[in-house]
């Protein structure tokens, strides 16, 4: 299991949308998500910075393309007005890095 974490830019102002829209996440989606080795996805919310943080856990041993997948470039477009976006609608993702675990 890896664990992957990332961070996203939301617009300011929209985060009760944000939060509304997840709330409502498809069912495809989440399926999709699972399916492509996601065993476990938080994202958590800087009030200050209008930060998203993501923490994924992706089981390495199966490869996906989502961002060729029709559900995932339909959800892209329906959260591109919320978020910072690349032109194709999916969202600006800055990796981070581990600077500290403690065992």
């Amino acid at each position: 299991m890896k664990q992957v974490v990332f961070k996203m830019k939301l617009k300011h102002g929209f985060e009760a949308e944000y939060r509304k829209r997840h709330e409502e996440i498809w069912p495809e989606l989440v399926t999709l998500l699972k399916q492509s080795g996601i065993k476990n996805y938080s994202i958590f919310f800087d009030k200050e910075t209008d930060t998203l943080i993501a923490v994924q856990y992706i089981d390495a041993s199966i490869i996906a393309n989502l961002q060729e997948n029709p559900v995932m470039i339909k959800w892209w477009e329906h959260m591109a007005d919320l978020m910072e976006t690349n032109p194709d609608k999916s969202p600006v993702v800055v990796d981070l890095e581990n600077v500290f675990s403690m065992p």
